[in-house]
């Protein structure tokens, strides 16, 4: 029992490059299925299917159909709020990693101890972000504040630790000297400039979904559904917004694959270029689909969740060009510890390009 129990602890306690990637990784998924699973609560109108907070009820702290309320609407809701306990288990682990990893390799890596910190804070900040748009019957702004802080904060900062852990474990795994030369300045800014638009596209959805009939529904002790209050905006001109930021990155990112393909750049980084274009073509048609179709949930649905995948794939490609490269560090054995907490026989310096 003891053996089996020193495997499963020595990865968090002890952990390596390779360790801390997987945690990392974990972190990645777990946002990115918890975002998803969010949006499916507020598209299938369960987002009051708990209608208290903490507590899914004023009498229950678990799923328990209240007047009202669907039985589906509230294990909707309610199964999007246990996924926080896996989530907050996997961010605090990850946590955990990191700052054993700094204290055993010099003290030399805090921006890995920074951005695991964001996990577990930022799950604690949007525990209540998400108590209070319940208690605010879906205020739209406060909804697409929670979705944002989300994906432009905490799932942002999850990709960039996977980028950082995945460089300190070798050329195989993260660096651009194992499959090609970085891209010139001018690509990397305009990676750069294709992240900062990709971020106004989410806002831009969050307001299109706050203001179209999908915002959200309150249901009162005697069942009747009423749309909780929207956006006052044509649904037609931020729709047509959302739609012109959309072509605008198409337009970027065509640029940046050709920049890539005749002005050099690594394997890796033209894959996520042709993956981040392909992703918008998609996301496109669905988009256009989904509009003349006046929104079906599930498809629109699908839209958020292709959203959040392009997202990631987005930082990726920016964070592939090498542009975000810590101001400091240290080897995977440290400049004055190993792993295991004991003194390095000397600093061993690392690639720190990010893939």
């Amino acid at each position: 029992m003891v053996p089996v129990l020193s495997r499963l602890i020595r990865p968090v306690w002890q952990p390596t490059p390779v360790s801390l990637r997987g945690f990392a990784l974990a972190s990645v998924i777990a946002n990115a299925v918890i975002i998803s699973t969010g949006a499916a609560v507020r598209l299938s109108s369960s987002g009051l299917g708990c209608p208290d907070w903490p507590k899914c009820t004023g009498s229950s702290a678990v799923a328990a159909q209240s007047a009202g309320q669907t039985t589906l609407n509230t294990w909707i809701e309610f199964g999007n709020r246990l996924l926080n306990f896996p989530l907050v288990v996997i961010a605090g682990l990850t946590f955990i990693a990191c700052l054993r990893y700094y204290r055993a390799t010099g003290r030399t890596r805090k921006d890995l101890v920074w951005l695991s910190a964001i996990l577990p804070g930022g799950v604690i900040a949007q525990a209540v972000v998400g108590g209070i748009v319940v208690l605010t019957k879906l205020n739209p702004a406060l909804v697409a504040a929670h979705f944002l802080l989300s994906t432009a904060i905490i799932l942002t900062a999850a990709v960039v630790l996977h980028a950082r852990a995945a460089a300190l474990a070798g050329p195989a795994a993260g660096s651009t000297a194992a499959d090609g030369p970085q891209p010139r300045r001018d690509l990397r800014v305009l990676a750069g400039l294709l992240t900062g638009i990709t971020a106004l596209m989410l806002a831009a959805g969050t307001v299109v979904t706050g203001t179209g009939p999908l915002a959200g529904t309150t249901i009162d002790s005697h069942g009747h559904r009423t749309t909780v209050p929207r956006f006052h905006f044509s649904l037609e001109s931020v729709t047509q917004l959302h739609a012109d930021i959309g072509w605008f990155i198409a337009a970027l990112t065509v640029a940046l694959v050709i920049g890539l393909r005749y002005a050099g750049g690594s394997r890796r980084t033209m894959r996520l270029a042709y993956f981040v274009l392909a992703g918008l073509g998609a996301q496109g048609v669905i988009g256009y689909v989904q509009y003349f179709n006046h929104l079906p949930a599930g498809l629109v649905w699908v839209h958020v969740a292709g959203s959040v995948t392009i997202w990631i794939f987005v930082l990726q490609l920016f964070l592939s060009t090498g542009t975000n490269t810590p101001r400091s560090s240290a080897g995977a054995g440290g400049a004055g510890q190993n792993t295991a907490g004991e003194p390095a026989a000397a600093p061993s310096p690392i690639k720190t390009t990010i893939l």
